[in-house]
């Protein structure tokens, strides 16, 4: 015999085998891996974000025949005398079941803007109201303050509060946790801004992870000279290895194609992704406009406070 002859009987032989061994294993049978094991399941899901409405859609801010929260505008002083003034929504049935308790969404403005311009131009009673009825946002708590003079785009020092952080800590939370039913924990409390809102978002909601539990950036990031600082400042926190289990919700970067801040939001969102944070980043048509500022709130809000829905 050949090794040519040779060779086609080992072939043979070796085909046979595999045919064997075809038909005694089940053909749903998953593949064996040697020392394999199924990645853990995360605390906090990521929930599939909405698609944003067309930006001609008005439908889903409109006063519908819907029921009707209440905008409450609610003033109070800070420690140099000088008062303070902050919108305040609540939702359907906020009055008429007093014992329930509920989320806050602390929401802010931009720069040369007031706490008037997210009921104003951003129709955040509207929003709200919608979705509630529908079903699709739970009913909660929007605080919106006046933050102009006190907001900063620099990164603070982890442990070195910015005025903005300072007002919130110790005026902001506190009087909306003593003048209305809250929900007093990190869970119960989101944060979300706009442009210049966006860095309260970061200096404040980041740096106190202690109070609050989910974090939304529209339009907004750190400037170029900045983002070093960023980076390094926020090392510490953004490295820890459990930081992932800290945010309820993966955090939010929305922004516009043609946005004046695409770049800065695009490259603030790439140092969280440097550390392995779980992130939302969409890109929207439009640019820094309420046109896409609206629509981040109604795709947000839709996955805000997933517990207890």
């Amino acid at each position: 015999m050949n090794l040519l002859q040779l060779a086609f009987l080992f072939i043979l032989a070796a085909s046979s085998a595999l045919a064997q061994t075809a038909a005694t294993t089940p053909t749903n049978a998953a593949p064996r891996r040697v020392g394999f094991r199924p990645p853990p399941t995360p605390r906090n899901l990521v929930p599939i974000l909405p698609a944003l409405p067309v930006s001609s859609d008005v439908s889903f801010y409109a006063t519908n025949d819907v029921p009707h929260g209440r905008v409450e505008v609610v003033h109070y002083t800070t420690a140099a005398g000088t008062e303070k003034r902050m919108h305040v929504y609540l939702p359907p049935g906020y009055d008429t079941d007093t014992a329930k308790r509920y989320p806050v969404l602390y929401l802010n403005h931009g720069g040369g803007e007031n706490d008037s311009h997210w009921t104003a131009k951003g129709f955040t009673h509207c929003v709200l109201d919608n979705l509630i009825a529908a079903g699709k946002a739970r009913p909660m708590i929007v605080a919106m303050p006046d933050t102009g003079h006190v907001v900063s785009g620099k990164p603070p020092k982890l442990g070195e509060d910015d005025a903005c952080t300072k007002e919130y800590l110790q005026l902001i939370v506190p009087y909306l946790d003593s003048h209305y039913r809250t929900r007093t924990s990190r869970e119960g409390r989101a944060v979300a801004g706009l442009s210049m809102g966006g860095f309260v978002t970061l200096n404040t909601g980041l740096t106190h992870l202690e109070l609050f539990g989910e974090l939304y950036v529209f339009s907004s990031g750190y400037w170029p000279e900045q983002l070093p600082v960023f980076a390094e400042n926020f090392k510490p926190l953004l490295s820890q290895t459990n930081i992932n289990e800290r945010f309820r919700m993966p955090v939010y970067f929305g922004v516009g194609e043609t946005d004046i801040a695409f770049l800065n939001s695009q490259r603030t969102l790439a140092v969280f992704n440097d550390h392995g944070i779980r992130t939302f980043s969409v890109l929207s048509s439009h640019g820094h406009e309420w046109l896409n500022w609206r629509r981040y709130l109604w795709q947000t809000a839709q996955i805000m406070f997933p517990e207890d829905r």
